[in-house]
């Protein structure tokens, strides 16, 4: 199963009522190639809002992300159509660092009528590893500081989508061999999501094939990196 690990770039809006918009989307695909978890690919594409089409001076000034950036841009749908295609596999888990760019998809697609049957296979990935690295749950360890923890370098820029997900998946590769995949799918209804994670080791195959479309994909275990 491919692991895509994403990130969102959205609107910094001052105003009350003001919904945020995502301006930039950028992800990695990590699959498995002779054992052992490898980057494969990139994806990154600006998206044009609509809300607000006119970005704010603290938008170019916290992504860096400027005007003549979006102007050309598509959509957030034709946008997203891009992204599925270049996922291209019926298989895959979606990873992000923390949950707001999940909500942020989930909110801004169903105001815009976009449906959401890709965005399965959710993992926050923060979550996970900030209880690998045995730091407090009840504070999540940010991006930049497991990087500095772990001794990987951030390549990149900052709060740049692509730049983003790939320090992130940096961090995937890591830890790959204990990072658990969670198997869910969004639902149209206002849970926003039904979910299993795998962990019983005591289930036999047949019973987690039971429970879930998806749960053929959760006996996914990547090794770790060297």
């Amino acid at each position: 199963m491919l692991a895509i690990i994403y990130d969102l770039e959205m609107t910094v809006n001052r105003k009350k009522g003001e919904p945020s918009e995502i301006i930039e989307i950028g992800a990695v695909k990590v699959s498995t190639i002779n054992g052992k978890p490898e980057i494969i690919d990139k994806y990154q594409s600006f998206v044009r809002p609509v809300y607000t089409p006119r970005l704010s001076s603290d938008t170019e000034d916290f992504t860096g992300i400027t005007q003549a950036d979006v102007h050309q841009a598509s959509a957030l749908q034709d946008v997203l159509d891009s992204f599925i295609a270049w996922i291209d596999s019926d298989e895959y888990a979606l990873l992000s660092w923390g949950e707001d760019d999940k909500v942020q998809f989930v909110k801004e697609c169903r105001d815009k009528k976009i449906p959401l049957h890709w965005l399965m296979n959710y993992t926050n990935l923060q979550k996970q590893v900030t209880t690998l690295m045995k730091r407090n749950k009840n504070q999540q360890i940010g991006l930049k500081a497991a990087l500095e923890a772990l001794d990987i370098s951030f390549v990149g820029d900052h709060h740049r989508a692509l730049d983003d997900a790939y320090n992130t998946a940096l961090i995937y590769l890591h830890f790959a061999d204990h990072i658990k995949l969670h198997l869910n799918e969004t639902s149209d209804y206002e849970t926003y999501k039904s979910e299993l994670i795998y962990q019983d080791e005591e289930e036999t195959e047949d019973d987690r094939l039971s429970k879930s479309p998806f749960a053929a994909l959760a006996s996914m275990n990547l090794p770790n990196r060297n």
